[in-house]
């Protein structure tokens, strides 16, 4: 399958400005999360990069919902709609082994597939897989079908049904438009982490390593290589850029 080359609208929706941002510094000179590297505005997204998390479940804590809530204020998803119409971009998965009694708790957002289904479905082009790995949705061509919606395994989408107030200029949303995690890509442009990546290190947590899984001294690359990691839904072969460890 061929990624689709974003048009003017779409360069329009990942446009961003301003510098770099640091990393958390622990010490002088050491970083506690890797820091992406800024992309110059205008330049295309390069497919050498695959942007990828790995989200280490043994860290993740149970009733811990510091990236869901960094995830809804970055991206002004805030509302008091009813909840079976509120916008999830990130939600927690709290898990059980009935055998064993272990209990797991996850985050569960859009896994950024390879072979991303609600491309496959959407009949605008409006569902669309950047070069570098990561998936959107362009709102301006996006007609609210919500095929995307039955085609992701993940139940990683949400549609929006009202007329949306107080929006982050940088991430345009809009009524009768599908809409799922971004991988915070108006940040990754400019060379941060995203929001959910840095409130969990904020946390102390560190369960979710972000970084280009394509560069083999990236340290999400090295992690992968060393320790046993797992895909959700992995017998549908969709190659999803999000990874876990410890299920």
């Amino acid at each position: 399958m061929s990624d689709k080359t974003p048009n003017q609208s779409r360069r329009a929706f990942v446009a961003t400005a301003g510098a770099a941002a640091a990393g958390v510094m622990i010490a002088p000179g050491v970083h506690l999360i890797e820091v992406a590297s800024a992309r110059p505005a205008g330049e295309a997204a390069s497919r050498t990069v695959r942007w990828g998390m790995l989200v280490d479940v043994t860290k993740c804590q149970e009733g811990c919902t510091a990236c869901v809530s960094a995830c809804n204020k970055e991206n002004a998803l805030e509302t008091a709609l009813p909840q079976n119409q509120a916008p999830q971009w990130i939600r927690k998965v709290d898990l059980k082994d009935k055998s064993t009694g272990r209990a797991l708790s996850l985050p569960m957002m859009c896994q950024h597939c390879e072979k991303p289904p609600c491309v496959d479905v959407c009949p605008t082009g409006a569902s669309f897989k950047r070069a570098d790995g990561i998936v959107l949705v362009d709102r301006h061509i996006c007609i609210g079908c919500r095929y995307c919606m039955m085609a992701c395994p993940y139940k990683a989408r949400s549609f929006v049904h009202e007329t949306l107030e107080n929006q982050n200029p940088e991430v345009p949303r809009g009524k009768g438009c599908v809409e799922a995690c971004t991988m915070c890509v108006h940040r990754v442009d400019k060379g941060q982490q995203p929001a959910c990546v840095q409130a969990c290190g904020a946390e102390g947590h560190a369960a979710i390593l972000f970084g280009d899984l394509n560069d083999g001294a990236s340290e999400i690359a090295k992690r992968i290589r060393s320790v046993a990691t797992s895909q959700v839904r992995a017998d549908l072969q969709l190659n999803p850029g999000v990874r876990y460890q410890g299920i």
